[in-house]
């Protein structure tokens, strides 16, 4: 596929797969707000046998090419899990997906989006759905709102001009994806203090931290909550075992015993919330190398990391307990739990809690109780083939 001597390929060698990686670090060189990732982890993610995602998925990546140049990178990805969702929460039979778009110019933009298209289409695909990268649960959304601070651990950060390029090739927003930032320094409203206080004295709610010496265990129990609490929500798609695990061996550096909370009632683990030290405030410096002396500055500052920000990723309550005033009670004794830690501990000033569905009520008004500001917005798109 050729316009205006721009040449798609797929990728298909290991010069391709390499061009495929390292573009973002040509094309972001002048913007201070990009966090390069490790490009071993980056090389991981697009590679079947390395990435746990491929045992349900298949994907395809194109090249854009002017005159020899790489001036862009999409992938096609279809995710077997989400076929088999329910349409009214957003997957569905039919749906692929794109990601890992990054494009120097509309028309490269247009080209590359085409062909991820295509390809649907001959996999009998009716809808796409993105950009998402490559797993709803890794960077769903394209950042349209945020540009002027870096993103924080596991978080996208996009050229603003994406927008304009995904829209003009007739994708209409279907879902908002919200960010909180939220100052931890001072305690939380009085409201939130009293609600705290309350669920202290009451001895059904015992809040825990996890136990890292039982880290498999723990991980499986998180796992089993969050497929029941995040189950009906938009996006959804379960979880593996065999993703747990790699995440969980990928994160156990940054996890950390006194910020991630269980919490029980009656003696039945029912909510948790894991939140995690902004790693990259520590990787913005390597560049996306540990060599030379990378690996040295990472280990030194994984002892005990001092932050400024920590950032909550995940949160959960089962859904038998979710139209119930303890779901919030629970979640803001676990929130002010590791407020403490995070700012005793490890110098936090800030957290950011994200990604929130923009109909996500019960989060929505957490957050906004807390005092948090939306300060990053992703949207996902989607066009019917």
């Amino acid at each position: 596929m050729a316009h205006n001597d721009l040449v798609i390929t797929p990728v298909t060698s290991k010069t391709d797969r390499k061009a495929f990686v390292d573009l973002p670090w040509r094309l972001y060189a002048n913007d201070k707000n990009w966090v390069a990732p490790l490009k071993a982890e980056a090389r991981d993610l697009i590679t079947p046998g390395k990435n746990p995602f491929f045992g349900h998925a298949e994907a395809e990546y194109f090249l854009a090419r002017r005159r020899g140049k790489v001036v862009g990178r999409i992938s096609a990805h279809i995710d077997h899990l989400a076929l088999a969702q329910p349409v009214e929460q957003g997957m569905g039979p039919g749906t692929g997906n794109f990601g890992l778009f990054e494009a120097e110019d509309a028309l490269a933009g247009a080209a590359l989006i085409a062909a991820a298209e295509q390809w649907l289409r001959g996999k009998g695909m009716t809808r796409v759905l993105g950009p998402i990268s490559l797993s709803i649960w890794e960077e769903p959304g394209l950042l349209v709102s945020g540009h002027d601070h870096p993103p924080t651990v596991m978080m996208g950060h996009d050229d603003p001009a994406y927008q304009a390029m995904i829209e003009g090739a007739g994708y209409h927003p279907v879902k908002r994806l919200n960010c909180y930032d939220l100052g931890i320094v001072e305690p939380f409203p009085p409201l939130i203090q009293r609600i705290v206080a309350s669920g202290e004295k009451n001895p059904r709610i015992r809040i825990r931290k996890v136990d890292k010496n039982r880290f498999d265990e723990e991980a499986a129990l998180i796992l089993s909550i969050l497929n029941d609490a995040w189950g009906r929500n938009w996006g959804f798609v379960p979880i593996t075992d065999e993703e747990i695990a790699f995440t969980g061996k990928k994160l156990k550096p940054i996890v950390f015993e006194d910020l991630i909370m269980v919490a029980e009632l009656d003696g039945e683990p029912v909510a948790f919330m894991m939140t995690l030290p902004d790693l990259n405030e520590a990787l913005k410096p390597l560049n996306g190398s540990l060599l030379p002396f990378g690996w040295a500055k990472l280990l030194w500052w994984l002892r005990k990391p001092q932050v400024r920000t920590m950032r909550v990723p995940l949160m959960g309550v089962v859904q038998r307990l979710q139209a119930s005033r303890l779901a919030s009670q629970l979640a803001f004794m676990m929130i002010e739990t590791i407020r403490q830690a995070a700012v005793k501990h490890y110098g936090a000033t800030r957290g950011e809690i994200g990604w929130v569905l923009e109909d996500n009520q019960g989060m929505n008004a957490i957050a906004e109780a807390l005092r948090g500001k939306v300060n990053k917005v992703y949207q996902v798109y989607e066009k019917p083939l």
